[in-house]
């Protein structure tokens, strides 16, 4: 493809690549990236050394001497997190420490997503962690394999009826290993969050994702201020009796910027702030917003691609376009989501429906979708799903970036100010 010298090209996130979109030197846009800083020369040894001197507790092989089991918990599939860097030292500081191999337990923290296996299983643990330890998918649906905590309470009086996983709560130690990241409903991923709505139970699961939980104004990216998503999930892992977290942040190229391990709140806390000195950006509200939705694997369903979408809300105005990259390769996304989106007659119909109905599987994704078409104009740039597929769930297709941004042009004029966000979900719009 050749550009004309009065045209920039921006790379946005696409599935395992990327996607180019030439921008027009006359248009007024910006860019909107994290921001930079800098990666761990020794990650590895970072890694290691945050086991020994975690933040507001012991060091992990003091916590688990004396212990007879543990359960460490892993994000699946669906979060980047470099799990098996930092499994190998932390496996390492717990068979140091006296624990038998056959009494660690890997739990994958699945929520309501598929089970992670064969290959998919090897690419979220390693090869060599996969045949060497025991490895557990959880499975909120199978109530054979939970535990009671009874009511949990939390946030402004409100509590929660809360079962989990049996592996975990039987541990006499229990870790978290997590992604501290903006989440569209928490806050902030990381910390609590990897246990609740991880390993918890499809009934506990239907009550963390409400529909009033997930209207409720303060579950919002970025903050954790009266947000009843992040208080639910951080009080059912106080509850749970959560021992320890390891939790790394990213650049945009994936790389480790921090390690913050140690007590749950405290380490949690200070990834938050490095967090927030990454993603945090200031710009002015726009007409048109052009956002990834940050590549593989986020961006592999519809389920997953408001995530981008809410990013891209952030750095908009009232009724801007959103124009989002999405590859899609797993198109809508479960057989539940897909009958949810097939049964929704419009936008306004499903908002309110779901006030009264009893909570389905995977119905928060498309409820925050929902949201936001009802709001702005959404154009979805991906080759995972049909046009015709598109339509239906009140998004417009385009063909590929310029294709969009140029029908963005002709509604809102040349004079429209462009917000392009090419990390999509894990950049913070703060708008001035």
């Amino acid at each position: 493809m050749s550009h004309s010298p009065d045209q920039n090209i921006v790379f946005l996130r696409y599935g395992k690549g990327e996607l180019p979109l030439d921008i027009p030197a006359d248009i007024d846009s910006r860019v909107l990236r994290l921001n930079a800083l800098p990666v761990l020369a020794d990650a590895d040894a970072a890694i290691a050394k945050s086991l020994r001197e975690p933040i507001g507790c012991e060091s992990l092989g003091e916590m688990a001497r004396g212990r007879e089991s543990a359960c460490v918990v892993i994000c699946d599939v669906t979060r980047p997190v470099p799990n098996e860097r930092i499994l190998t030292p932390l496996l390492r500081e717990l068979e140091a420490a006296g624990i038998a191999r056959d009494k660690i337990t890997i739990l994958i923290a699945t929520g309501l997503h598929r089970p992670n296996l064969g290959d998919e299983l090897k690419e979220v643990v390693g090869a060599s962690i996969a045949v060497k330890y025991r490895v557990v998918n959880h499975d909120a649906q199978d109530s054979s394999t939970h535990t009671s905590l009874g009511r949990i309470e939390f946030g402004d009086n409100q509590s929660a009826q809360v079962a989990m996983a049996a592996h975990y709560l039987q541990s006499d130690l229990k870790i978290a290993v997590g992604l501290i990241e903006p989440h569209y409903m928490a806050g902030y991923s990381g910390g609590r969050k990897v246990v609740c709505p991880g390993v918890v139970s499809a009934e506990t699961l239907f009550q963390f994702h409400s529909a009033a939980m997930i209207a409720h104004p303060a579950s919002r990216s970025g903050n954790l201020r009266d947000n009843p998503v992040h208080a639910m999930s951080r009080a059912v892992a106080k509850a749970s009796g959560l021992d320890f977290i390891c939790n790394v942040t990213l650049s945009e190229a994936r790389e480790i910027t921090g390690v913050f391990s140690g007590q749950m709140d405290d380490a949690h806390q200070a990834g938050i702030a490095l967090v927030d000195r990454q993603s945090k950006v200031t710009c002015r509200a726009a007409d048109i917003v052009i956002a990834s939705n940050a590549g593989y694997p986020l961006d592999a369903t519809i389920y997953q691609m408001s995530k981008g979408m809410e990013a891209a809300a952030g750095a908009a105005k009232p009724g801007a376009t959103l124009i989002i990259a999405a590859s899609l390769t797993e198109g809508l996304g479960s057989r539940v989501f897909t009958s949810l989106c097939e049964s929704a007659k419009s936008p306004e119909d499903f908002l309110q429906r779901i006030k009264t109905a009893p909570v389905k599987i995977d119905q928060w994704g498309l409820q925050k979708h929902m949201q936001l078409v009802s709001q702005f104009e959404v154009m979805v740039v991906s080759d995972g799903l049909s046009p015709e597929a598109l339509r239906k769930i009140w998004v417009m297709p385009m063909p590929d970036l310029n294709a969009a941004l140029d029908a963005a042009l002709v509604r809102h004029g040349r004079n429209a100010l462009v917000n392009i966000i090419p990390e999509g979900p894990y950049v913070l719009p703060v708008t001035v």
